[in-house]
């Protein structure tokens, strides 16, 4: 019965952990006559189960999200790529969320992506 218990115990804590080499990135400034910008955050699954990203959903339709889709084994990295497009926003400072959610230790992650987008001239 005691090994059973341990056993249960020990698979219970294995999990997926996802770790980001940074969580903002700043775009700096750029024109509105070329709107669009894209980076990309790499991270890491330091966990010791294979990690799924569930969803990566931006917090307007202006910025993108490309993500990984297929289960990422221990130790071994991914990416999510970030793009945002300016084109029909007002020019100046913007900053917007993406909001990362996975089968990982920590369920929910929120990516920032900010910058200066200058009036075209």
């Amino acid at each position: 019965m005691f090994i059973l218990f341990a056993a249960s115990v020990c698979t219970a804590s294995a999990q997926a952990e996802i770790k980001f080499e940074k969580v903002t990135h700043d775009f700096g400034k750029f024109s509105e006559s070329s709107p669009k910008v894209t980076c990309v955050f790499k991270f890491t699954n330091i966990g010791d189960q294979p990690l799924v990203i569930n969803q990566a959903v931006a917090s307007c339709g202006c910025t993108v999200p490309e993500y990984t889709k297929a289960p990422i084994k221990p130790g071994e990295g991914g990416e999510i790529k970030v793009t945002y497009n300016g084109a029909g926003k007002f020019p100046g400072h913007f900053k917007k969320s993406i909001t990362v959610r996975t089968n990982g230790k920590i369920e929910m992650t929120r990516l920032y992506v900010e910058g200066d987008m200058e009036e075209k001239k």
